[in-house]
């Protein structure tokens, strides 16, 4: 019998986990045990390691470790799904037999697809030792990168977290399909407040591997920008040349991937419609020196290889040197319209085949406002990808090549398809910490003109 394992004293992640052979061994179990026509257990196993600080003190710190197991029996077009995280052979077969007699009792799914049977997929190098064996003490040691400066400051006042996870996810079914993925994350976020209460600077950073995390960096950064950003000045709202960071280009631009749905393009409810019907694909939607891509193995994002039915995830164009490339097409309607499948967008990156430093963007900018990020993102119109939202935690004015006032906030309306076609600029991209869609991103800094900026904000 497998059981559940616990977090150490220490809270390291690494022995919580279930190992690859025990994952699949719940799989069989459950194999056995089904009378459906066909059944698919997804298993996931998951330790988490959490410390918070704020007002210059640390707060909290915790460890859970979890592992879920969801059955999905199928008869015929019937279907449903039971979950449960007891491992026992009783609570198993429970969850084996409910999910049968739900299904019995389903109404019929016209859209059903039959489980995928055996599969190749790539290995994926996203777990860390350094990540899994972590401690609260180490958590502690990286946090105290913000507070000892904050402290020794008198006029700062730094809030933040940091999170680990090492986790694993195993797919299996009476067609043969097996899929397994083992991953690791550090995610370090950081606010500093200035003691007036006029000034916010953040930064952050996340990688599979915590020794490549610099916590000094990430804090040095926030601190800069609180002090920069103290006293902000008012300017018009209106349509400015502006650099985002690459963690406000990320929030907008990662939307354009999301949004490439072949089912919503061919129903007519996608930005990537023709008016008139068909698609867009092979006309030029950006700039022609952007691209963006998904690719598990890259090294900037080495995401899942598989989708949660153990499709494989290949390497995609979806925009190629600014022409619309590939739609994402699902198993069944890939079916229906008689076209590959793809899967989803389990990732995206940003490339240019031209990029410059942060540096090289703001010397060359006459007048323009620098971002540091955005947040509050909200849907304005789904057929443009108009979003609103604002800016936070440090707006700047640019004036002849230089950083010179720090700004107060704006609310923005713009969509990422109307912003890269104004493209004047880009660095290489990084790996970005927090998004607004979530998932493994990489992004460049963007320099682009005429940002539509609506009106100013009073949060600083």
């Amino acid at each position: 019998m497998t059981r559940l394992k616990r977090l150490g004293a220490d809270g390291a992640a690494a022995g919580a986990l279930l190992s690859r052979q025990e994952m699949f061994d719940v799989i069989a179990r459950c194999v056995k045990l089904s009378k459906a026509d066909e059944i698919e257990i997804n298993v996931n196993t998951s330790a988490t390691g959490n410390t918070r600080f704020a007002a210059n003190q640390l707060s909290t710190s915790g460890a859970s470790s979890d592992v879920q197991v969801v059955v999905y029996s199928a008869f015929g077009p019937k279907h449903a799904v039971v979950t449960t995280n007891d491992l026992s052979d009783e609570s198993l077969e429970r969850a084996v037999r409910q999910s049968e007699a739900i299904a019995k009792l389903s109404p019929d799914d016209p859209e059903i697809m039959p489980r995928l049977g055996a599969q190749t997929h790539a290995s994926v190098g996203a777990y860390f030792d350094s990540t899994a064996n972590l401690t609260a003490a180490d958590r502690a040691q990286a946090a105290m990168s913000a507070l000892g400066p904050a402290r020794d400051a008198k006029d700062l006042q730094a809030a933040g977290f940091l999170i680990t996870q090492a986790g694993a996810q195993a797919i299996g079914n009476s067609a043969g399909l097996q899929a397994y993925h083992r991953s690791s994350s550090a995610n370090y976020q950081l606010t500093v407040r200035t003691a007036d209460g006029t000034g916010s600077g953040w930064a952050a950073a996340d990688d599979h591997d915590w020794s490549k995390v610099d916590f000094a960096a990430v804090s040095r950064r926030a601190i800069e920008k609180a002090r920069l950003s103290r006293n902000p000045v008012a300017i018009e709202p209106g349509r400015y040349t502006v650099i985002l960071e690459p963690q406000a280009a990320g929030d907008l631009v990662q939307l354009l991937a999301f949004y490439a749905d072949a089912r919503a393009t061919d129903e007519g409810r996608s930005p990537f419609t023709k008016q008139g019907g068909g698609s867009k694909l092979g006309e030029k939607i950006i700039d022609e020196r952007l691209s963006i891509i998904s690719d598990p193995l890259d090294g900037q994002l080495l995401a899942a290889p598989f989708d949660g039915d153990g499709l494989p995830l290949t390497p995609r164009r979806w925009i190629d040197k600014g022409v619309l490339n590939e739609l994402q097409y699902s198993r069944f309607w890939a079916k229906k319209q008689n076209k590959p499948v793809t899967g989803g967008a389990s990732c995206v990156k940003l490339v240019s085949s031209a990029t410059q430093s942060m540096e090289q963007l703001i010397a060359g900018t006459t007048r323009g406002i620098l971002v540091t990020r955005l947040w509050y993102l909200r849907e304005v119109d789904p057929r443009t990808i108009l979003y609103t939202g604002l800016t936070r935690d440090g707006t700047f004015l640019i004036e002849n090549g230089k950083v010179t006032k720090s700004l107060r906030n704006f609310r923005f309306n713009e969509s990422p398809l109307f912003m890269l076609n104004n493209l004047e600029g880009c660095t290489a991209p990084e790996r970005l910490a927090g998004t607004e869609a979530g998932g493994d991103v990489a992004m460049p800094a963007l320099k682009v003109r005429d940002f539509n900026f609506t009106s100013l904000s009073e949060a600083v």
